[in-house]
C-alpha cells in the first residue's frame, strides 16, 4: 500500500509521541474505547477485547506493538478499528488527530527512525497537516519483533 499515496485519504494519530499515519482504507472507524477485557497469556501488546455493536475486536496497544518501553502514555481514550486476515481490532493509540490527504509519497527518513520504527513503518508521507510515518498494518498487528522470535522458536 505505501507506493503510489500521493492524494490517498490517511487517518492520523499519535503513538508514543510520533505523527504516524494508516491508510483510510483499513481504518472501519473510531471508537471510544469502553469496558477491555483481558485475555489471559495473551501477548503483552494484547491488551484485551472489547465489543463494538455485537462484534469482539481484539485490543492492541500500538506502542506495545511497536517495541516501545511500556509506561502511562497520555491518551484521549479513542481507537481505530481495522480489521485484518478475517479478524477485527481495535488500535489503541494516543490520539487521534485527523483525516487528509497524502501530499507525497513514502520517502527514506535521514537517519532513520529506530529499530521499532523501522519495522512497522514504510517511510515517511507528507500530508495536508505535516510529515508522518506511513504504518506497515500487518507488521503492527504482528507485535514487537522479540516476541514473534519467541513465538517462532517455541513452534
Amino acid at each position: 500500500m505505501s507506493a503510489g499515496m500521493n492524494g490517498h485519504l490517511l487517518v492520523i494519530a499519535q503513538i508514543g509521541g510520533r505523527r504516524c499515519a494508516f491508510s483510510a482504507l483499513d481504518v472501519k472507524s473510531v471508537i471510544d474505547i469502553g469496558a477491555i477485557t483481558p485475555i489471559p497469556r495473551a501477548p503483552v501488546h494484547i491488551t484485551g477485547i472489547t465489543a463494538l455493536r455485537s462484534q469482539a475486536l481484539t485490543v492492541i496497544d500500538c506502542r506495545l506493538a511497536i517495541g516501545l518501553a511500556a509506561q502511562d502514555w497520555p491518551s484521549d481514550d479513542r481507537a481505530a478499528v481495522v480489521s485484518d486476515g478475517g479478524h477485527a481490532y481495535a488500535l489503541l493509540v494516543d490520539a487521534i488527530e485527523d483525516i487528509t490527504s497524502a501530499a507525497s509519497d513514502p520517502g527514506q527518513v535521514p537517519g532513520g527512525f529506530g529499530p521499532e520504527w523501522s519495522r512497522v513503518a514504510t517511510g515517511m508521507v507528507e500530508t495536508m497537516i505535516g510529515p508522518a510515518l506511513l504504518i506497515d498494518l500487518p507488521a503492527l498487528l504482528a507485535g514487537p519483533e522479540p516476541l514473534r522470535c519467541d513465538v517462532e522458536t517455541t513452534a
